[in-house]
């Protein structure tokens, strides 16, 4: 097995799935209310649910540059 190093966009990849893992659960949470029948959560936390586009497009900047890294290289 080879070891190797972390590549250049591996922490914004790492750091895009937590924030979009972070606006997932926002959104289940925001959305829970609607389907048990109580009243409907602030447009605060439908907001936090954009998370998970912000979290989507972090780690796509992070595959963008390892790729153009990787083509350095080459």
């Amino acid at each position: 097995m080879s070891t190797t190093p972390p590549g250049a966009g591996d922490r914004l990849v790492r750091i895009g799935a937590i924030v979009f893992f972070v606006g997932a659960l926002a959104t289940l949470v925001t959305v829970a209310p609607l389907f048990l029948g109580t009243t409907p959560l602030p447009p605060i936390a439908w907001s936090l649910c954009m998370l998970m586009g912000v979290g989507f497009l972090i780690a796509a900047a992070g595959v963008v540059r390892s790729v153009r890294a990787g083509a350095r290289e080459r």
